[in-house]
């Protein structure tokens, strides 16, 4: 089983601005929603803990299983230029991510999703069914990693599948599906 983790909340997202690469760690109730994770997963045995680069994920996968992470930067958040640190509310969208003509340094979406697709073809690789792998990143990762498994959406909106702050969801590998973007 494929468990999916989203960091638990800092005070960027209780002020609900944007939270990209220059992200803070948790903030005490992303702590808690981290430790509520602990329980809900507690009977879980993970044979890989991987993270996003980002302090706030290692932190929530770390308070979660207990154990040490490793990181792969195919797993960082999508890089949200000078959008990052923004209100939600004050910034110009293009679609669904920071518009890259008002903001430099937005990451391009479809060199985004390849690369965290990337990753989980690496690791349906190494998968055996009777693994349990736990990935921990952020908004756009989880809906990411759920449209490797479920396909892009109609309208490319990645965080249709994405998990709220210190939730999971588990997925599994098919071995005849096909990966599409």
């Amino acid at each position: 089983m494929i468990y999916v983790i989203r960091h638990g909340e800092t005070d960027l997202n209780k002020e609900k601005r944007l939270q990209g690469r220059m992200g803070l760690p948790l903030n005490q109730v992303g702590i808690t929603q981290a430790e509520r994770l602990r329980e809900q997963l507690k009977d879980i045995r993970f044979d890989h803990v991987f993270s996003s680069p980002q302090e706030r994920a290692i932190q929530t996968a770390e308070i979660a299983t207990g154990r040490k992470v490793s990181t792969d930067s195919r797993l960082d958040v999508f890089d949200l230029g000078e959008a990052d640190h923004l209100k939600k509310s004050e910034v110009i969208f293009d679609g669904f991510i920071p518009d890259s003509n008002r903001y430099k340094g937005v990451e391009n979406i479809n060199s985004y999703v390849e690369r965290v697709f990337s990753f989980l073809r690496e690791i349906e690789v190494i998968y055996q069914p009777d693994m349990n792998i736990l990935l921990s990143g952020h908004r756009c990762t989880t809906g990411c990693i759920g449209a490797y498994f479920q396909g892009i959406p109609q309208n490319r909106n990645l965080l249709k599948y994405s998990s709220d702050n210190g939730q999971y969801k588990t997925y599994t590998f098919k071995k005849s599906t096909h990966h599409a973007q």
